[in-house]
């Protein structure tokens, strides 16, 4: 199954995803999405190395499934973490609030 890497940036607490240019990404469709159990520990490793610089706390492994170009988190708290807050639906990142 797919994966990429979710952490949280230190300065400010938001949800970030490792990207292609090993960057930390607020958009979850910007993130690298890993192609084998291989790669994804190899981006993993990345993640725990940018968070030895103390960019990032806690980067860990998410499942996604990507269609259409669309990458969405399979885990009903992930996808929530991509996108914002549940109760509210004009904040957070599905409101263009990044």
């Amino acid at each position: 199954m797919p994966q990429v890497v979710i952490a949280n940036r230190l300065t400010d607490g938001r949800v970030v995803f490792l990207s292609k240019d090993d960057v930390w990404a607020t958009n979850v469709n910007d993130a690298r999405v890993s192609e084998s159990d291989a790669d994804a520990e190899a981006l993993l490793e990345i993640g725990q190395r940018l968070a030895g610089q103390q960019q990032v706390v806690e980067p860990e492994l998410i499942d996604v499934d990507v269609q259409a170009g669309q990458v969405r988190p399979t885990k009903p708290r992930e996808a929530i973490r991509a996108t914002g807050p549940t109760t509210r639906l004009d904040l957070g990142k599905q409101a263009g609030n990044d």
